[in-house]
């Protein structure tokens, strides 16, 4: 029996140097490379620092563009199993009157995919021109009804919840306890009226009772001093609630423990309705808050929470379809074809009707959420979810 043997330097060389007849390593498949542009404006009021660093409830304290980083970041195994490769652009005007111009170069570049962290007076002009340019808008920040009613589209999607959602997550909450006489402080200002319209609506909805309605305003003349006095505007005592609707956030974080009679606040201030808290403890929640702290260097609010779940929703709908066009996508989502994981407990999808996204709301105050609505016992033929907001039977949207 014959034994050949490998000469030591032939093995060395082989160990070193890889066998020569080997076949060549096949060349990776080339990525599908997918576009979204996160959309600002330079002068965007929200964002002007003595106001962010206040941090009121509710209100965006930085901008959407480190959430989506996150959002890309956290679906890289999915995006690389799938041969996909998500580009990110900061996208920003210098101002309004340059949002025009930079919306229609997103359309001369072919970019599909817009994530929009815009005020609420620009969202109209934003939304119009994303149908206009055949792209997938998600508004990710504003919580406007109007835009889920008078500007109807296919081609547009909610993360954030509406101010109806909002208001009847609250409704609900009180419902539940029992507490219905409910004192309403309402501000001046355009943006306070609509706040209080949606509570309305979701008093209405819930069978709570409105004592009175009362208006609050600030203002540097002494003889109206008396308008921004919480004794004076909550003295009668037939209430068991004080509602508050201050869209600007400055007479609302006063109110708590500062009231004539020892009652509860909520809405601007007090018991909040979120789309996120800092203090979410449930369903990874906490992992997702120190993730995005570490990478942004503040608390995750829900604007962002919003933004992040809205480019997830994306990716979850790429990877089942990478070359999908977005008129596609956009109909995928709005059809319950794809749900999302948004760390809330369900799983989330849009509505086919008018493109909001289906989500638990957050009830709570500076320190931690103390309930969840929809709330239960409360009944829904198909989604419960669906409690929150505008239903399909009373929305003016069609499914597409």
């Amino acid at each position: 029996m014959i034994e050949w043997r490998t000469p030591l330097l032939l093995t060395l060389a082989l160990s070193v140097f890889g066998q020569p007849w080997a076949a060549a390593p096949a060349k990776p498949a080339a990525l599908h490379m997918q576009q979204m542009a996160v959309v600002s404006v330079a002068d965007d009021a929200r964002y002007a620092p003595r106001r962010a660093e206040k941090r009121w409830p509710g209100q965006s304290t930085g901008r959407l563009l480190t959430a989506a980083r996150l959002a890309v970041e956290d679906a890289q195994v999915e995006l690389q199993e799938a041969g996909l490769q998500v580009k990110l652009r900061e996208v920003q005007a210098d101002n309004e009157a340059h949002l025009e111009s930079t919306l229609a170069q997103l359309k001369k570049e072919q970019v599909a995919y817009w994530l929009l962290d815009l005020p609420d007076a620009l969202m109209p002009q934003a939304l119009a021109a994303a149908q206009k340019a055949g792209a997938l808008a998600i508004n990710a920040s504003s919580p406007l009804d109007a835009l889920r009613t008078q500007h109807c589209s296919a081609l547009v999607l909610h993360a954030y919840p509406s101010q109806s959602m909002l208001a009847d997550a609250l409704a609900q909450y009180l419902a539940a306890k029992s507490w219905r006489q409910v004192l309403v402080l309402q501000g001046v200002q355009p943006a306070d009226a609509l706040l209080a319209q949606a509570w309305q609506r979701a008093s209405k909805r819930y069978g709570l009772k409105t004592t009175d309605t009362k208006t609050f305003k600030l203002s540097g003349d002494p003889r109206e001093r008396d308008a921004a006095n919480p004794k004076l505007l909550t003295a009668e005592r037939s209430h068991e609630v004080v509602a508050v609707w201050d869209a600007d956030g400055e007479f609302a974080r006063g109110l708590p423990y500062a009231t004539q009679w020892p009652r509860p606040v909520l809405g601007s201030n007090g018991l909040t309705a979120l789309a996120w808290h800092p203090q979410w403890e449930r369903y990874g929640g906490p992992q997702l808050n120190r993730r995005f702290t570490k990478l942004a260097q503040r608390p995750m609010t829900g604007q962002d929470w919003a933004a992040w779940v809205g480019v997830k929703s994306l990716v979850t709908a790429w990877v089942a379809e990478p070359k999908a066009t977005p008129e596609r996508i956009g109909a995928q989502l709005r059809a319950g074809q794809v749900q999302v994981d948004g760390f809330k407990g369900l799983p989330l999808s849009y509505r086919a009707w008018d493109g909001q996204l289906r989500q638990p709301v957050l009830l709570g105050h500076a320190d931690g959420v103390v309930q969840t609505a929809p709330m239960e016992g409360v009944l829904h033929p198909v989604n419960t979810l669906d409690t929150l907001g505008v239903d399909e039977k009373e929305s003016p949207c069609k499914k597409p």
